[in-house]
């Protein structure tokens, strides 16, 4: 009897790590912010593509190795103060490390990773761009095994919202 409840709490805890739902999530369905979340069924449908490009070919390889994407866009200077908050105590204990920091015409952006197995191996890249006045603030996070050098042909195909920094971070 006591080994079945032991049993139960292990199988609840660990159906809970599974299926938690990522900390960025309570941003979406919110109003004043534009939300674009790609899941890595998508990523495998859009890898079916035929490639008659070595950039597209680039693409379609890249995408394999992806699991999530996640785009937050806001111009709400509330939200995105609650967008800062939520990545800053998400960076403190999620082990991301910091790749760079751009601070530039009223927009500060920084780009951190966990890196993967090897130098060059990024299992997540989390990019926050705060912007003031009249830029938008946009929170991406970006999981699966890829390389920063991968990126430049994810945002030049999928037109994302921070790609001109993330082609900075990958050519550094």
């Amino acid at each position: 009897m006591k080994i079945n409840k032991i049993l139960i709490i292990a199988l609840v805890a660990i159906s809970n790590t599974i299926f938690a739902q990522s900390v960025f999530d309570k941003f979406d369905n919110q109003d004043d912010i534009t939300t674009v979340i790609v899941n890595k069924k998508m990523f495998l449908m859009l890898s079916k593509v035929d490639a008659n490009t070595k950039q597209s070919q680039q693409f379609i390889e890249l995408i394999k190795k992806l699991d999530n994407l996640k785009v937050f866009v806001t111009a709400s200077d509330k939200k995105s103060d609650d967008m800062k908050a939520v990545a800053d105590k998400y960076i403190k204990t999620a082990g991301l490390e910091e790749l760079m920091r751009i601070n530039e015409k009223g927009k500060n952006v920084k780009i951190f990773v966990k890196s993967g197995a090897t130098e060059s191996e990024v299992k997540e890249l989390l990019m926050f761009i705060e912007g003031s006045g009249k830029e938008e603030s946009v929170l991406m996070s970006l999981t699966g095994s890829f390389s920063l050098d991968e990126l430049s042909a994810l945002t030049d195909k999928m037109k994302l919202p921070g790609g001109d920094e993330l082609k900075k971070a990958s050519k550094k």
